[in-house]
């Protein structure tokens, strides 16, 4: 499933991004990588796409949260 699909107050974990090198290693280094665990705290059709990951809120675009398949 896509993140872009999950709702707002919804824990699902990581599980790839499908996406090249470059996307992986860009979010890898904001702490998202397979395995953890995050929750979706907007997911707003007009505004961004807020996450929850080990207590950081990060900011997504659309583009971006909806190359992310989770579980």
């Amino acid at each position: 499933m896509l993140l872009t699909m999950i709702d707002n107050g919804k824990r699902v974990r990581f599980l790839k991004v499908n996406a090249g090198r470059g996307l992986q290693t860009r979010l890898a280094s904001m702490g998202l990588y397979p395995g953890v665990e995050l929750e979706v705290i907007s997911n707003n059709p007009h505004g961004p796409f807020i996450v929850d990951v080990n207590g950081s809120r990060l900011i997504l675009g659309k583009g971006m949260a909806h190359k992310i398949v989770v579980q």
